[in-house]
């Protein structure tokens, strides 16, 4: 494992949750530093398919999780057994400046994931129109002061770097409430990094090859951390579990549709006190897992 990437989040649980799956290869969609992928292997002697679209990435297949169908093909792989999914940026990335991901440390505004990312940071900071720019950040970011934080940023531009997007997202947002809730550009970084890496467009292509991919018995583990991934996840989990839509009072089901999932988590589950205190990054995860019941 690298040990310059995050610790694993919730390593133990996933493990579980792989215990029982049948044979086949398991995909680590996010496979980073490794840490996952190790254990999985280590402790379940299954053979894992790592991906990631992060250059930085040692020992991993390069690709986006968005093109999972295309990417099994090529390696000749019709059904996986599993597929874990651990989202959002990484402390390698983060700890990294030149990367453009924190607002702590100077540095570009690039924000990619991936060479594959279209744009940086920097063009949408500098060339969205004021509107377009606070519904961004509003929708990604789920800022309310996005109008004020917009209007702050379009009337600095140009903006030539993370810090300075950092002072100016600060000094947009009350001082009452600078005081409390994390760094003031928090959100805002997050919107921007949502944006340039297509995340939730992403998310969703993603977890659909992934659940087609999945054999009868088979099991797809997401790790979150903020609220807009972890309302997709649900989302499509919930539609996968559902069976019959016929109204209750017709003798005979007419729809035809039956459960292609069956949920493993009916709540989040979270990381425990000790995780948290030994890796403050567990703190904001939210894990569900779903077993596939139907082709």
């Amino acid at each position: 494992m690298d040990q310059s990437y995050h610790k694993p989040v919730m390593a133990d649980t996933v493990v579980d949750l792989f215990r029982p799956i049948p044979d086949g290869i398991i995909v680590d969609a996010t496979y980073g530093g490794g840490g996952h992928a190790s254990r999985i292997a280590e402790d379940l002697g299954r053979d894992v398919l790592g991906i990631d679209r992060d250059p930085d990435a040692e020992g991993a297949l390069r690709g986006n999780f968005r093109d999972l169908a295309r990417i099994l093909e090529e390696q000749g792989i019709d059904r996986i057994a599993g597929i874990l999914f651990d989202l959002g940026v990484s402390s390698h990335q983060l700890d990294q400046p030149e990367r453009g991901f924190s607002f702590r440390k100077p540095g570009p505004l690039d924000m990619r994931m991936g060479p594959d990312a279209a744009t940086e940071a920097g063009t949408l900071v500098n060339t969205l129109s004021e509107r377009a720019l606070a519904d961004l950040i509003r929708r990604y970011g789920e800022e309310r002061f996005a109008r004020r934080i917009a209007a702050a940023i379009v009337a600095h531009r140009p903006v030539a770097d993370t810090t300075e997007l950092a002072e100016i997202v600060k000094a947009a947002i009350p001082a009452a409430t600078r005081r409390s809730g994390g760094h003031p550009a928090r959100r805002t970084f997050q919107a921007l990094r949502i944006a340039v890496n297509e995340e939730m467009e992403a998310l969703r292509e993603g977890l659909d090859a992934g659940l087609s991919a999945l054999e009868p018995g088979g099991r797809c583990v997401v790790i979150s951390y903020h609220s807009l991934e972890d309302r997709i996840v649900k989302r499509r989990f919930a539609e996968g579990a559902q069976g019959c839509t016929c109204p209750p009072d017709l003798p005979v089901c007419g729809c035809g549709r039956t459960a292609e999932l069956r949920i493993l988590t009916r709540k989040s589950l979270t990381a425990d006190p000790d995780e948290v205190a030994q890796n403050p990054r567990a703190r904001s995860a939210r894990l569900r897992a779903v077993e596939k019941v139907a082709a």
